[in-house]
């Protein structure tokens, strides 16, 4: 009885170590505030922007290899000197160079140097319940950079050239959604008779962004270029606690991989070089995703690169494109800016919808994920659809429970004739061991049975717990009365001191019959120790915690109640 005691006090250790540690990495201190969308970050005059937007395209890459012989494995070169120049004034003289894109999903700015999108507000989703402010996903804060760049390299693309990135014109300086879909064209046109109109396509209803970039060779001789595109991010921000930070960073998927992340330390640590068939590259966090999806048709070559220890990058670049004289090709990717849905993202590369990080037990919480979304579309309440799953999975394991036990029921009668073998044997090791074996063999009982059925349910509970941390779905959901938002913590600490309530019940219920005091004190104290946790978890987490704690009362007593009527001593 004491191994067994023993055992489920350090897997129970594990599990709260592990629910602790994940809620610090999803629900702890943010490092980044997101930043409130304003009119005036739109349209700043050139003195106010220059050092952001040098930042943002000094740092596309820092190689001084030559793009146009290496571009086929390289990111693009010659970015570190941009030129600053007015683009187009506002009614006040003041020049800008910043596209606002506005939809029903996205609030987008375009920086018109290299048609890179420097800004993305998710407007469906508040920084906080009831907030007016969105969340802001891209930024191009000087102290928090995240942008999301693309262009043309390769022998004649302009985004190789030494000079500067191409600057791009275009009719107007605002776009709203009207329609189903909103196109937003950027031109330029070079000296060497290469035209380029850098088309972004916005549907209503989504948050992904289609690129379209129209290459015209209005020269004599064909014309070279390769597309590339990439996420850049800053490296430092501020530590959220002494447990582990914040994730954030980078993943990509390949015909081999369909999902890797790849964390900044790595990034910093060497540069990533892969060739594949398809593929995508990312920055995930907590709920949302950046991602680039390039054709899936091609080979694409994806890559990382740290700059200046300052800014990590993750890309790819694209098979290069010939294009003949007097013709044009289009060249297509996809940017996606928005939530980590799962249904969504899978329409658009393989792996891509494995961003929402289950962790290695995803293969169950698809299905339990999958189950809790038929669920909540019968009773339209995310609180009241974890508390249906939460009893179907306790029902599906009853009979382990039922085992569990059982087991831990004839361990406890075995506890006096234990003691009389302490007692008869003393510190003669061997022979104790033996006597056990043949008082369990005697008595038909396998002191581990009351640990096989506990390690068969952790992984169910693990998967489930890691369904209501990573769905997006469960962001700022209601539940009842108090309870508005189950992704944060319970603002009266009910459920929490609730669940403790149950878990001292559930300990009462089995007494403890081991005789080491320090054990005894943590056993007794875990219950204490469990509801201070609880009170900074995410409400949806402890109502599961809670109604699986009141399930397994229930079970309990049935299962005691059962075999006292067949005679054997539950107590």
């Amino acid at each position: 009885m004491e191994s067994q005691r023993s055992f489920m006090l350090i897997a129970l250790a594990l599990v709260s170590f592990l629910l602790w540690q994940e809620w610090q990495s999803a629900y702890g201190p943010k490092a980044v505030t997101p930043v409130e969308q304003t009119q005036n970050e739109l349209a700043l005059p050139e003195a106010k922007f220059v050092a952001s937007t040098n930042s943002v395209n000094s740092s596309v890459n820092n190689s001084t290899e030559n793009a146009a012989t290496n571009s086929a494995v390289d990111v693009p070169a010659g970015m570190a000197s941009q030129p600053t120049v007015p683009v187009m004034q506002n009614q006040q003289g003041q020049s800008v160079r910043f596209v606002d894109v506005v939809t029903d999903t996205l609030l987008v700015t375009i920086d018109l140097l290299g048609g890179d999108v420097i800004k993305a507000n998710l407007v469906k989703y508040p920084v906080t319940k009831g907030s007016n402010d969105s969340y802001s996903l891209l930024r191009p804060n000087a102290d928090a950079l995240y942008v999301a760049q693309s262009g043309l390299i390769g022998a004649n693309g302009p985004d190789a050239n030494p000079a500067g990135r191409p600057l791009y014109t275009t009719s107007s300086m605002q776009f709203t959604l009207n329609n189903d879909t909103l196109s937003v064209p950027l031109s330029w046109v070079g000296n060497d008779g290469l035209q380029i109109t850098k088309t972004f396509i916005f549907t209503r209803g989504s948050h992904a962004v289609e690129l379209q970039q129209t290459v015209a060779n209005n020269s004599i001789n064909t014309a070279i270029v390769q597309p590339y595109a990439q996420l850049k991010q800053t490296f430092a921000l501020p530590e959220s606690n002494m447990f582990m930070p914040t994730y954030r960073g980078a993943a990509y998927g390949t015909d081999q991989e369909q999902y890797q992340k790849h964390p900044f330390s790595d990034i910093e640590e060497e540069n990533l070089r892969i060739a594949t068939p398809a593929g995508w590259i990312a920055m995930i966090e907590h709920y949302f995703l950046s991602a680039w999806v390039p054709p899936q048709d091609k080979t694409n070559t994806i890559y990382t690169r740290s700059i200046n220890n300052e800014f990590a990058t993750i890309g790819y670049t694209s098979e290069p494109v010939s294009i003949a004289a007097g013709t044009q090709t289009i060249l297509e990717s996809v940017l996606y800016l928005g939530p980590k849905d799962q249904d969504t993202l899978k329409l658009y590369a393989t792996g891509l919808n494995l961003t929402v990080d289950y962790g290695f037990l995803w293969f169950i919480s698809e299905w339990l994920f999958w189950l809790l979304q038929i669920i909540q579309g019968v009773v339209v309440n995310w609180g009241v659809a974890i508390i249906i799953i939460t009893i179907i999975v306790k029902g599906i394991m009853y009979p382990l429970t039922k085992k569990q036990y059982e087991s831990m029921a004839k361990m406890r009668v075995l506890g006096p004739k234990m003691t009389q073998l302490k007692d008869r044997f003393g510190d003669d090791r061997q022979k104790m061991s033996q006597a056990m074996m043949e008082l369990y063999k005697k008595e038909k009982v396998n002191p581990m049975g009351g640990c096989f059925p506990l390690l068969l349910q952790m992984p169910i509970f693990l998967a489930l717990y890691w369904v209501f941390l990573e769905s997006v779905e469960l962001r700022q959901a209601d539940f009842v009365l108090w309870i508005t938002d189950l992704s944060t913590k319970d603002p009266f600490f009910v459920l929490p001191v609730l669940t403790g309530i149950s878990m001292y019940m559930l300990q009462k219920l089995q007494p403890m019959t081991v005789t080491d005091e320090m054990q005894k004190k943590i056993m007794q104290f875990m219950p204490v120790m469990m509801t201070i946790f609880f009170m900074w978890f995410p409400a949806g987490l402890v109502l599961y915690w809670l109604v699986s704690n009141i399930i397994t009362l229930v079970q309990a007593k049935i299962i005691y109640a059962s075999m006292e009527k067949r005679g054997i001593k539950a107590h």
